[in-house]
């Protein structure tokens, strides 16, 4: 997700809560304090799942920390998501998933029912991502300490033949392609809460997406330069972060990208960006242009991929900035999230 850093340069006298929103602040830790001491060793730009050679044979590997709250929202809850959240960054690194190991933190005094409904969620989720739970740890902290729980997943995936993800790969004129509509979880999420006087029928888009990209490597294989799932930060964070990794522009058509009404509505009433809102069952895809139709043609084939959408293209500029333009020919940066609108959605 961010590139190694060659010195410590994180001076932020303490950790906030916009440093785990996916924006700048999660950048700049990440950049600044994790990587020059962690991640030393690892290929840069780093990405949702590290790929490591074992034998001679190549996995990926992933892990996530999910502290949603509340736990159970319509559309999805926090097991549900834990499972398809680590089996979707595997699948955007171009690898299927193959096993994964769970950690819960619980809080005391957490009823058994809501544990049991949580562990039945990760089974059923895992059952549909035809991936195998095979491990996993439980701590248990005082009451009034982790929002009932927390969940920490971590994945093992085979590399999809055909596929080979990397922002280096990326060139000026290829095509900028969205799986679905964007915003649904975020503010799913926030209205879930209680903190929105807002009548609005949506639910969390929380899924495995891996049909949906293992139906573009079937189509196109090689044609699929880059992927990612814009959860923490939304769409214009994943676009900032490739923007800056490969050195090239990204311009998108504003009306082009597919976001719902009441999506719509509820960031006009709360002034805020549906760019930068969270998803946890879309991904983008930057596709060589020559085989963006067949690709997009791929997705709409496929279940859940009728609302794919060809939203904007690679550019030589603006260089390492990504750009959205309006039916009125207007244009506007759109920078990565600043800030932290809304805690604890993933």
């Amino acid at each position: 997700m961010t590139s190694v850093a060659t010195k410590i340069r994180f001076r932020d006298p303490q950790v906030e809560m916009a440093h785990g929103a996916g924006g700048k602040a999660s950048r700049r830790l990440i950049d600044g304090l994790f990587a020059p001491i962690l991640f030393a060793a690892a290929p840069a730009p780093l990405g949702d799942a590290a790929q490591v050679n074992i034998n001679g044979t190549c996995v990926a590997l992933t892990t996530d920390s999910f502290v949603v709250r509340p736990i159970r929202f319509p559309g999805g809850s926090i097991g549900e998501l834990a499972v398809n959240g680590t089996v979707n960054d595997l699948a955007v690194s171009g690898a299927r998933a193959l096993a994964l190991v769970v950690s819960y933190v619980l809080e005391a005094g957490l009823p058994t029912g809501v544990l049991e409904a949580e562990i039945r969620a990760m089974a059923a989720a895992a059952k549909a991502a035809g991936v195998a739970i095979v491990g996993g740890d439980t701590k248990v902290v005082e009451h009034g300490k982790a929002d009932q729980m927390y969940i920490t997943t971590s994945g093992v995936g085979h590399l999809i033949p055909g596929l080979s993800i990397s922002p280096a790969a990326v060139r000026s004129g290829d095509k900028i392609l969205l799986s679905g509509p964007i915003g649904d979880h975020g503010i799913t999420i926030l209205l879930a809460r209680g903190e929105l006087d807002l009548d609005a029928d949506l639910r969390s888009d929380t899924r495995s997406i891996l049909p949906l990209v293992e139906a573009l490597a079937n189509a196109v294989g090689p044609a699929v330069h880059w992927m990612r799932d814009p959860t923490r930060g939304g769409v214009a964070t994943s676009l900032n972060e490739l923007a800056n990794d490969c050195g090239l522009g990204i311009s998108l058509i504003e009306d082009a990208i597919p976001i719902r009404d009441e999506v719509r509505g509820a960031c006009e009433l709360l002034g805020l960006d549906p760019l930068h809102i969270a998803n946890e069952g879309q991904f983008l895809a930057v596709v060589a242009a020559d085989q963006a139709e067949a690709a997009l043609e791929a997705l709409h084939a496929t279940s859940g991929g009728r609302e794919a959408a060809l939203i904007g293209e690679v550019r030589e500029q603006p260089a390492g900035a990504v750009l959205v333009t309006n039916s009125y020919r207007g244009s506007r940066i759109v920078d990565m999230l600043v800030g932290d609108p809304l805690p604890r959605i993933c």
